[in-house]
């Protein structure tokens, strides 16, 4: 499930985490455009986790229906959210545009939901909090962030408030990825807010750059070119990570890696400036996000579709909903020595769903395109724990919490680790529904 908020009330005051946009299914995408069951104005600030869309992009809405209050972050997330939600209100403004340009639309006119000074208003409502660091908010609470892992800046929230810890995980990364650091233990919480994601799967346990390599290595010895759908704000990162290591092994010499997305390329040159939130060295990171040739310019982007010499394309978005990556699966798709490469979870709805559940055909720009390529899925590339590492986050916990609330996973994985959790740990667990209110 996307589009995450979570409302916590005590004493007449309210506190959202996270303000996600839904994405995916249709039916899930309007929920966007219905009003909030609060009020904007009521709240009185807002906890981000991690800056990714399906967590932060509803926050320029809520600034322009009326919320006054801070929103709090770690600095990275500040930083990556500042990248995302500017692109997020430029590409919606183009939609809106191009469907009053072509009468594709059955309102007059169409709107976008925010554009880009409503997300210039959202990021000034940042407030910054250090990990580690216990801050007291405007309502009352005591909030912490702990490393998530995941992206950047992504942060566990424990919040005290009313003579209760909630413990909310956010997503949680992997344990043991080379970037970014491993999901902090929590030791207590009288209940625990945990994502679902991959709650029903267990990734694979090979060697990502081995994995990676191997696709690439057959892909160009048939003439193809490999495409990567990729989220610009971790995936794009951990990508070229491996790519560098192959690299720097003799492999894929002369293939040569193209990042066309600007935000992957902003989003990359943070990691930099954000030393503390990553395992990479000053040279390493230098090193290793010199490995792809940047594409900033449109024409630039569209010579690399022209072009038929074998090559990694690596270019958001990561789930094949928008941006420059549905060129390049129009112009490489057709043809059966190309691959596509998936990397990271493919939401209900999407186009990256799709290939996955291998579609031969997809709608790109009105027009049905034929999929001809070698469609490849590598979950171990993902930037999400699995349903093992999920159980293990939890049983860092030194007593068993009150409650679990399982969230943010389609309703297969939801339910299987709420299974798991009963009989692993045998703990109280529930999937709330949309809009269910609990008493703590």
């Amino acid at each position: 499930m996307t589009g995450s908020k979570h409302l916590l009330t005590h004493n007449g005051r309210k506190l959202l985490i996270d303000c996600g946009l839904f994405q995916g299914l249709k039916n899930l995408r309007e929920l966007n455009w219905a009003p909030l069951p609060v009020s904007p104005r009521e709240l009185d600030g807002v906890v981000l986790t991690h800056a990714h869309l399906d967590h932060s992009g509803y926050l320029p809405r809520l600034v322009r229906d009326g919320f006054r209050g801070k929103i709090y972050a770690t600095p990275a997330t500040r930083d990556v959210a500042s990248l995302i939600l500017r692109d997020s209100g430029f590409l919606q403004e183009k939609d809106a545009e191009f469907l009053n340009r072509h009468g594709a639309t059955k309102h007059k006119p169409a709107l976008p939901l925010y554009g880009v000074r409503e997300a210039e208003r959202a990021i000034e409502h940042f407030s910054t909090v250090e990990f580690g660091q216990t801050v007291k908010l405007a309502c009352g609470a005591l909030l912490r962030f702990e490393h998530a892992g995941h992206i950047l800046g992504a942060a566990i929230a424990r919040i005290e408030w009313g003579g209760r810890r909630i413990v909310f995980s956010g997503d949680l990364g992997r344990y043991g990825d080379p970037l970014l650091p491993d999901p902090t233990l929590v030791a207590e919480a009288d209940y625990v807010m945990i994502e679902s994601t991959y709650g029903n799967r267990r990734h694979e346990k090979d060697d990502p750059a081995e994995a990676l390599g191997e696709v690439v290595e057959r892909t160009v010895a048939r003439g193809g070119t490999v495409v990567i759908p990729a989220f610009a704000v971790g995936r794009a990162q951990g990508l070229l990570y491996f790519l560098w290591r192959l690299k720097k092994a003799g492999r894929l010499q002369t293939v040569p890696v193209y990042l066309d997305s600007p935000m992957a390329i902003d989003a990359t040159e943070l990691m930099s400036a954000h030393p503390a939130d990553h395992r990479l060295d000053v040279a390493t990171c230098r090193e290793t996000f010199s490995t792809a040739r940047y594409t900033a310019d449109v024409e630039a982007s569209k010579a690399i579709s022209v072009s038929r010499y074998p090559k990694i394309v690596i270019s958001a978005s990561g789930m094949a909903t928008g941006g420059r990556v549905l060129h390049h699966l129009k112009a490489f798709a057709p043809d059966a020595k190309n691959t596509i490469l998936l990397t990271g979870f493919q939401a209900a709805g999407t186009r990256g769903r799709a290939l996955a559940d291998g579609a031969r055909e997809v709608k790109i720009h009105g027009h049905w395109i034929p999929v001809n390529a070698e469609i490849v899925e590598l979950d171990t590339l993902s930037a999400h724990a699995d349903a093992d590492e999920l159980i293990r986050w939890l049983s860092g916990f030194q007593r068993p919490p009150r409650r679990i609330f399982i969230v943010h996973g389609e309703p297969e994985a939801s339910e299987a680790l709420r299974i798991r959790i009963g009989r692993e740990l045998g703990w109280d667990s529930v999937v709330p529904r949309q809009e269910q209110m609990f008493e703590l």
